[in-house]
């Protein structure tokens, strides 16, 4: 049997808004140090390195990783849109488990700018073309409402017309996104909200309002992953492993069903869930720990179905009993989520990774979740690409 990767260490800067952060380079080495510091390797140690981020220019993965030190080691630079962190732990995970390596750093970074995510090429094909296609043909097309909110609302309205979850069931996760980040210093936006606050912020599309987006921000995080030899030979606390992982890319339904659940990728992750379960042996009502996600509610709420923490359909009784949260089934998003943090795209991932390794070594303060086994990470980018990872305690 393959020994399974472990988490050594992992680091992790407070988001900002863009404008109020360090360069992304500056970022990024401090996401490291604090991930080889909670580690106890010295960088020199480190044998591949996989950098994640969307808004930058080739190998700045180099230029930031330099920064600590040139040692002449592989460094792969990734970019998976909203998935890339994630891609990055993935190929880490690979390069232990296939004995390729026993030292390997992930980190991602992001430097955002003000406002919704747009196109940087202007001047050729869209690459979510095949997405963006589907859904002109499904909803239309509306200038006047960011592109990324109209995929996402119109999944929630998707969502709507097959099971008729009311607009105000979507807002209730905002608010406990909020009321989970208050327990955290690491959260942008850490202030209660109430519903009433949600519903009333700005509409976007379907039954989305701005309170229910999460923000464009910048950051960096970075895990340093070891094999059980490596971490028995250094005398390590590598406690927790990556249990069983899963990456999906769309299938044919995403573009043939008529769904924009399908579309904003319902298939990716449910099929990458079950891959997870099935490789591990353990269900969703084994895991306490969820950070999923949540880009935006719609997307929250269709993934409690996709990875199975409720039946299909029955997400708002989920929502309203508080299967969600503190005293319920799971505790989705106990950091806040991309709701409360913000969403720097290549740091997203690593930042899950983070929160479900400082929960599985009982680190997490106010915001601990009780009798955490396992902890359960999803994040998707479109275009696309689903990364699904079960932590547990080695």
């Amino acid at each position: 049997m393959t020994a399974r990767a472990r988490i050594a260490g992992v680091g992790m800067i407070p988001f900002a808004k863009p404008g109020r952060s360090e360069d992304w380079d500056v970022m990024a080495e401090q996401a490291i140090r604090l991930a080889l510091a909670d580690a106890g390797v010295d960088y020199g140690r480190i044998q591949q390195a996989y950098a994640g981020y969307v808004y930058a220019d080739s190998t700045a993965g180099q230029s930031a990783l330099y920064r600590v030190g040139c040692t002449g080691i592989p460094i792969v630079n990734v970019n998976n849109n909203c998935s890339t962190g994630s891609t990055a732990l993935f190929l880490a995970r690979q390069a232990i488990e296939s004995g390729v390596a026993e030292c390997v750093l992930a980190f991602g970074f992001e430097q955002m700018l003000p406002g919704a995510l747009g196109a940087v090429f202007a001047d050729r094909k869209r690459s979510l073309d095949h997405h963006l296609s589907r859904q002109e043909a499904l909803l239309g097309r509306d200038d006047a409402v960011p592109l990324v909110a109209q995929q996402f609302g119109g999944a929630g309205l998707d969502y709507q017309q097959r099971h008729g979850a009311p607009d105000e069931v979507f807002g209730m996760i905002a608010v406990k996104a909020r009321a989970h980040a208050a327990h955290n210093p690491l959260a942008l936006f850490r202030e209660p909200l109430t519903l009433e606050e949600v519903m009333a912020s700005a509409h976007l599309h379907g039954p989305l309002t701005r309170f229910q987006a999460c923000p464009p921000t910048c950051g960096a995080a970075a895990a340093v992953l070891v094999s059980p030899a490596f971490a028995a030979r250094h005398g390590l606390d590598a406690g927790v492993e990556i249990v069983a992982q899963a990456m999906t890319t769309d299938y044919a339904e995403t573009f043939e069903s008529g769904s924009m659940m399908s579309v904003v990728g319902y298939e990716m992750t449910r099929e990458a869930a079950r891959t997870v379960y099935d490789r591990a042996g353990v269900g969703p009502d084994d895991i306490r720990a969820i950070e999923l996600h949540d880009c935006f509610t719609a997307n929250e709420l269709i993934s409690y179905e996709a990875l199975g923490l409720c039946p299909e359909g029955g997400a708002e009784a989920y929502i309203r009993d508080g299967g969600n949260t503190h005293g319920g089934r799971h505790v989705t998003n106990p950091s806040g989520g991309l709701l409360s943090k913000g969403h720097p795209l290549g740091a997203t991932g690593l930042a899950q990774c983070h929160e479900l390794t400082q929960q599985l070594r009982g680190n997490a303060g106010g915001r601990q979740v009780e009798g955490v086994r396992f902890g359960l990470q999803h994040n998707l980018g479109l275009g696309g690409a689903c990364v699904v990872t079960l932590y547990g305690r080695a």
